[in-house]
């Protein structure tokens, strides 16, 4: 019975947030006609949406911070990735519109599919020339003082429960080239609510935990010690991880 449930209440969670989105996309396509102009409309845009669906379906969100932040310098937010609520979760942490990096199948999401054409920034990995396409962009973004969100692992943990796996290099390479600082963020538990899509074991209302930690600059790296600073913040992530949940 508590799988039906749970089964039940991941449709009711995709339900909620899609009944948000086609109410507010008429407005959404408006601003996206002149994406670059409107930027900021469409990212709050994004945040309320996917807020609003979220709190329909009872999950929300608590996030602690290490220090206070200065939302009014771009960075670059580096989280943890088990969920489908962690995109939702980014958007509840900054008080600034951000842009993701996310995988190109998002394009073909039809939720997902309008931000990935307008604000954010999809990555096919198959392609060398797209890939090289897509860290331009990113590298012109933070030049302009936007604000990235990266998944470094670069997809959800297959294994479940799930852990912390090895970072791939972009985000840190971003950061020291545009002397960016890096925001180390883990979402402690979306994973025990949503793991994943939930295709597999549904969902439940709930309530998603955040530690934000405190901006690290980037000034004291460069190309020869960049792995440092990817160890650095890789390691900071996994020890609050394993503490979080016993592992």
């Amino acid at each position: 019975m508590i799988k039906i449930l749970k089964k039940l209440h991941r449709y009711f969670y995709f339900a909620s947030v899609f009944i948000v989105f086609c109410c507010l996309f008429p407005i959404i396509w408006l601003y996206a006609r002149n994406a670059s102009k409107n930027y900021n409309q469409i990212a709050y845009l994004r945040r309320w949406m996917s807020l609003i669906g979220s709190y329909g379906a009872g999950i929300f969100y608590r996030v602690k911070f290490e220090e206070k932040i200065d939302w009014s310098k771009p960075y670059i937010l580096c989280a943890n990735h088990t969920s489908v609520l962690d995109i939702t979760a980014m958007t509840f942490i900054s008080q600034k519109a951000i842009s993701f990096i996310g995988k190109a199948e998002l394009l073909k999401n039809p939720v997902t599919r309008i931000f990935f054409k307008t604000i954010d920034i999809p990555v096919d990995r198959k392609s060398r020339m797209a890939s090289f396409r897509s860290f331009k962009k990113a590298n012109e973004m933070l030049k302009e003082g936007k604000s990235l969100a990266i998944f470094p692992e670069g997809k959800i943990d297959e294994q479940y429960p799930p852990t912390i796996h090895p970072f791939k290099s972009g985000a840190f390479r971003l950061a020291i080239e545009n002397n960016i600082p890096i925001i180390p963020i883990v979402i402690e538990n979306a994973w025990e609510i949503l793991w994943d899509d939930g295709h597999k074991l549904g969902s439940h209302p709930g309530i998603v935990k955040v530690q934000v930690f405190a901006p690290i600059n980037t000034d004291n790296y460069d190309e020869q010690n960049a792995s440092e600073l990817e160890n650095y913040v890789y390691n900071k992530m996994l020890s609050h991880w394993k503490l979080q949940n016993k592992l």
